[in-house]
């Protein structure tokens, strides 16, 4: 991939205030930079604020969290280091509640369930495998997921998390037979066309770090067929 997915003039905004910014992040953004040179989502928002409050410095911008690259949603990102300093704490804390879609051909053996692994990461291979037992370099991974809506083809899963591990839905689901549309690294069989997956990070709900007002932040995902074709579920 080439540049930034994500240019300042099409980058979609869903929270904006005066500590923090929340965005879409689209598929082939990358949240923070890596080895391909390709300009991270940060330094897209930092020109998207100079612009629209016309800062003549240097723009702050804290990273608070990640997705990964094929994956797209809700990301958001602090505007002062107060924000950064406390919206780490309450991540680090789990007190943010975080809902994911996800779409999977395979169906899971119930339609509501909790899945519990324990996750070896492999930087090497930038990849975690999912084991049913504990080992001294694994790390508890937790999620709850419930089936919303049965496609033509697919199931669309709604998913809550309860810890934040690498890659930690994708190797999960993948675990009990049930790999994202489009992940080759992690079992399904082809790849989406534009490289990314139909994992979507859909709404993030936390206490806001200032105001202590309670946020919650939805976003649907856009411009794909079956994407829309589980809008209202």
């Amino acid at each position: 991939m080439n540049g930034p997915a994500t240019e300042p003039g099409n980058l979609r905004v869903l929270f904006e205030d005066n500590h923090l910014i929340a965005v879409d992040k689209r598929v082939g953004d990358i949240v923070q930079g890596d080895k391909t040179g390709d300009t991270p989502l940060p330094e897209v928002i930092k020109e998207y604020l100079r612009e629209k409050y016309e800062k003549p410095g240097a723009v702050f911008l804290g990273v608070i969290h990640r997705l990964d690259r094929p994956t797209t949603g809700i990301v958001v990102f602090a505007r002062t280091s107060k924000a950064l300093s406390r919206m780490n704490r309450l991540f680090a804390s789990r007190e943010t509640h975080k809902t994911y879609w996800a779409l999977v051909a395979n169906p899971p053996p119930e339609a509501t369930g909790r899945l519990e692994h324990w996750l070896v990461r492999n930087r090497k291979q930038n990849k975690s495998y999912a084991r049913e037992q504990a080992t001294p370099e694994a790390k508890k991974a937790v999620l709850n997921y419930r089936i919303l809506r049965s496609l033509d083809r697919y199931y669309l899963l709604e998913i809550d998390l309860e810890t934040g591990r690498h890659h930690q839905i994708r190797a999960q689901l993948a675990a009990i037979g049930c790999p994202i549309k489009g992940d080759l690294k992690y079992g399904f069989p082809r790849s989406n066309p534009d490289g990314g997956i139909h994992l979507h990070a859909r709404r993030l709900e936390f206490i806001h770090p200032v105001r202590k007002e309670l946020v919650t932040i939805v976003c649907d995902p856009t411009g794909d067929p079956l994407w829309d074709a589980c809008k209202g579920a």
